[in-house]
């Protein structure tokens, strides 16, 4: 009984929060009228279309409201209750009365290195081909239950709105932080660092002589990633397809990881998406960002990670079906170009590696041959006083293996002088190779050449290993 007079002063406590609420009606609310007077008309009379955004468009919306609006006014939301609400409960005033205030912001990155100041709650007032607007812009916030960014649209009529919204969408995909960017999926959504699960990358810079593969090579894959893209407008009035699909296959180390940082640094102002382990589940995703942003390149490092035989495969959503149908879901004058990487192509599915329209060519990055493994020698010991003699001799010795074993001769080489206190020389790099090539390292070499009893080492985050300028595979 002791407990009947909190109780009673709880209760009426809530009974004139409700009382208070009810008093605070739309029509005392200043938002409201502030709405009501720029749209000319009530504002709870009209209905609210919402175009709910992944936080990757958020930034877009960003820059194309900013751009639309220019001669608008952008006004924050003064009331703790109306982030739990849509924008008709707000101005209906069901969560109370809601004032005008300033506009917060939240930071995400647009370009590696790169920031931006993004709405995360605010109502943009102004006129789109002379009919007035209200959109309220809202970040997500699982807090709230809120999984996705919102634009909220008011206006007169449907027709004005459906016509913001094409407008809207055009402006979005022709500035979008995205185009002509490199970016790989982290997985990590909600998260400030990421831009709802998408890393900016630095474009790379790998000069075609940085890339040994056997003559002609590179010449091909570079023909059909970029050659059909440069030339798209003759290409589509021949009436032949955009949309390829490549795939580099070969043992690990010998040089398609490097191949796709050459392709992408070549593909200067094409956006570029890099997806790989789990990563290779938000293809869809992927194919649609690309289709937007034409024109772009799709890659999957390692596909075989889920392009196994159907057999295995029980769930028809799995990762593999979701790779199939962004293949084919494409029209064929997307300029988007998919490649693909494996170090197993016994375990692609056939599907996938001999239909034309998913794969129109496969090229084989095979270990080096003696002049090329001459050539990678040279390459990674650039900068070093090795004899041309001691790198060729080096490289007749080193059969079977990969770019990977020529890196780390190299710096076995040089570590060895440098604990010396002294220039490496040709004995360094002797020694070094007797090293590598001793029953000892036969584990090492196993992972750094290749062959039959080559280990596949699981991929790494692009975060890693597409920044990692010296990564020969």
């Amino acid at each position: 009984m002791t407990d009947v007079p909190d109780f009673v002063a709880t209760f009426t406590r809530f009974l004139r929060d409700v009382v208070d609420l009810q008093e605070n009606r739309a029509d005392s609310s200043p938002l409201t009228a502030l709405v009501d007077r720029h749209l000319g008309c009530a504002s709870t009379d009209i209905a609210i279309v919402t175009e709910r955004l992944s936080r990757i468009r958020l930034a877009d919306a960003d820059v194309a409201l900013s751009a639309l609006a220019h001669d608008g006014q952008l006004v924050g939301l003064a009331s703790r209750h109306a982030a739990h609400g849509t924008f008709a409960e707000v101005l209906r005033g069901e969560l109370g009365s809601t004032g005008v205030g300033p506009v917060p912001y939240v930071t995400l990155p647009v370009g590696p290195g790169k920031d931006r100041q993004v709405v995360s709650h605010g109502v943009w007032l102004f006129e789109h081909d002379g009919v007035p607007l209200a959109v309220r812009q809202r970040d997500a916030n699982p807090m709230y239950g809120l999984s996705s960014a919102q634009l909220e649209i008011a206006s007169p009529t449907p027709e004005a709105t459906s016509h913001f919204l094409a407008s809207l969408r055009a402006v979005m995909a022709e500035h979008s932080v995205l185009r002509g960017q490199v970016v790989s999926f982290t997985g990590q959504r909600y998260d400030d660092e990421t831009l709802d699960g998408l890393f900016f990358h630095e474009r790379p810079d790998v000069p075609a002589d940085e890339v040994v593969l056997p003559p002609g090579t590179l010449e091909r894959i570079e023909r059909h990633v970029i050659a059909i893209g440069a030339n798209h407008a003759a290409m589509r009035a021949a009436g032949q397809h955009l949309k390829r699909g490549v795939l580099l296959y070969g043992p690990p180390g010998t040089g398609k990881t490097h191949t796709v940082r050459h392709l992408v640094g070549k593909s200067e102002g094409t956006t570029a998406i890099l997806l790989s382990g789990n990563a290779l589940g938000l293809v869809r995703e992927a194919t649609q960002i690309a289709r937007s942003l034409e024109p772009a390149i799709v890659v999957l490092e390692d596909c075989d990670l889920v392009a196994e035989d159907r057999d295995m495969i029980d769930s028809p959503d799995s990762m593999l079906f979701e790779l199939l149908d962004a293949l084919d879901g494409l029209d064929g004058d997307a300029d988007v170009a998919f490649v693909m990487t494996t170090n197993r192509p016994d375990l692609l599915e056939r599907a996938l590696a001999r239909r034309p329209g998913r794969v129109d060519l496969a090229v084989e990055i095979p270990l080096p041959d003696a002049d090329a493994r001459a050539a990678l020698f040279t390459l990674y010991a650039r900068d070093q006083a090795f004899s041309s003699d001691a790198l060729h001799a080096a490289a007749d010795r080193a059969d079977g293996v990969t770019a990977s074993f020529a890196k780390e001769l190299v710096r076995r080489a040089v570590l060895r002088a440098v604990l010396a206190e002294r220039a490496a020389g040709d004995d360094d790099l002797a020694a070094a190779l007797d090293e590598l090539m001793s029953d000892q390292e036969l584990f090492t070499r196993s992972l750094l050449a290749s062959g039959e009893n080559a280990f596949a080492a699981p991929t790494e985050d692009w975060e890693d290993v597409f920044d990692d300028s010296d990564d020969p595979d």
